[in-house]
């Protein structure tokens, strides 16, 4: 794993990679394409085309991936997706689009870097997730674009004469409801049996409330049995991202919001995103795991917004001890409300048994991602259109 001592000299791994050079993994089979001279560091992926980048025989640990694939308009950034399946299930235990594999929602690549994943540059995407398999494991990615692409990529594993009884498979499942129901919680993840650890998520918010700050609401860990209450319980969404008064594009180790589109002049963003990895902090459920963010922000009201107030209030009833009035000089009503928007998450969840997830809707992660009129191009568009 990333924190392992660097000094220990294992000799019970067996270190492979796969790549479109040697998609097997086989030893001494490296770069045989081409005569060992670069003879194919990507495949050109027509549209709906699907492609295996690992099957491979365990036991074994997938422990790095990296991908690259060319700019390109957001919904056909996002329709690029993966699966995975475990010891030769039917049924994919991954299946979430590429982007936020890597902790990119909403189809727009941008700069970051975490202990888990980064987009280097915003267009070379790594992952650090450990991924222990026991009998098997298959990777398949598919272009769902209507649109051809070149893919590159290498996924670093090795072989191993045993994993560890107590180790998890990663389960990564895709959710997005648009826009979300007025009080009831957006679910980030739910269904898979314990032993468990929550791992963490990726969550993508397209705001379409006109109130005054969108993220209010807590995020809330219900474990074995919690009823209508969890065991942990946040105080706002960007707390539990390890920020304060607000939410503005940074990353760190363990938690960020790297990618924020907001119109010039314009004061609330069009789409944010944030991930959270529970690695130092763990989250581990015996049987049964649910994972939930309210949909609730902050609204102010000047003064002579008599009618927006009112309007407000019909649509957005208020939330915990409802609406402060008059709480200062030229201010006429402040406080927080129930609000619907557009919300997307990938939850990462090890499992001691491999299970299904639900397998992309890649309609409805697409849909209303289209890019602003004032986004521009990436000026290698033009390159590989």
């Amino acid at each position: 794993m990333w924190h392992a001592d660097p000094s220990r000299i294992d000799l019970s791994l067996d270190s492979r990679a796969v790549t479109f050079e040697n998609p097997t993994g086989e030893r001494g089979a490296g770069g045989s394409s081409g005569l060992g001279r670069k003879g194919a560091p990507s495949r050109r992926l027509a549209p709906g085309e699907k492609v295996v980048l690992a099957e491979l025989r365990g036991p074994g640990t997938l422990r790095h991936w990296w991908m690259t694939f060319p700019p390109a308009p957001p919904e056909r950034m996002r329709a690029l997706w993966i699966e995975v399946f475990y010891d030769g299930k039917p049924e994919p235990s991954i299946s979430v689009p590429c982007l936020d594999f890597f902790g990119l929602p909403h189809g727009r690549p941008v700069p970051f870097s975490s202990a888990l994943a980064a987009a280097q540059e915003g267009r070379g995407f790594n992952a650090y997730y450990p991924m222990p398999f026991r009998r098997s494991v298959r990777v398949e990615l598919t272009n769902g674009s209507d649109r051809p692409t070149e893919l590159f990529y290498q996924i670093d594993y090795t072989l191993e004469s045993l994993v560890s009884a107590e180790a998890g498979y990663l389960h990564v499942a895709f959710r997005r409801e648009n826009p979300t129901t007025l009080r009831r919680d957006f679910v980030i993840a739910e269904g898979l049996e314990g032993p468990g650890r929550f791992l963490g998520c990726v969550v993508g918010v397209r705001i379409l409330d006109a109130g005054s700050w969108w993220g209010e609401g807590e995020v809330k860990i219900y474990r074995d049995g919690d009823g209508a209450l969890p065991t942990i319980c946040g105080t706002g969404l960007e707390d539990y991202v390890g920020s304060a008064w607000g939410l503005g594009a940074h990353a760190s180790l363990w938690q960020g919001a790297p990618l924020e589109v907001r119109a010039p002049g314009v004061a609330l963003p069009r789409y944010a995103a944030f991930y959270r990895w529970h690695v130092p902090d763990p989250v581990i459920f015996s049987r049964e795991l649910r994972v939930t963010i309210q949909q609730i922000g902050f609204a102010f009201f000047r003064d002579n917004d008599d009618a927006a107030f009112e309007r407000y209030q019909r649509t957005n009833p208020a939330a915990g001890h409802g609406w402060l009035m008059r709480p200062r000089p030229g201010a006429l009503a402040m406080g927080i409300a129930e609000r619907s928007d557009d919300y997307c998450a990938a939850a990462f969840v090890y499992c001691r048994e491999p299970q299904a997830v639900p397998r992309l809707d890649l309609g409805a992660a697409l849909a209303n991602i289209a890019r602003e009129p004032h986004e521009k191009p990436h000026p290698m568009e033009a390159l590989f259109a």
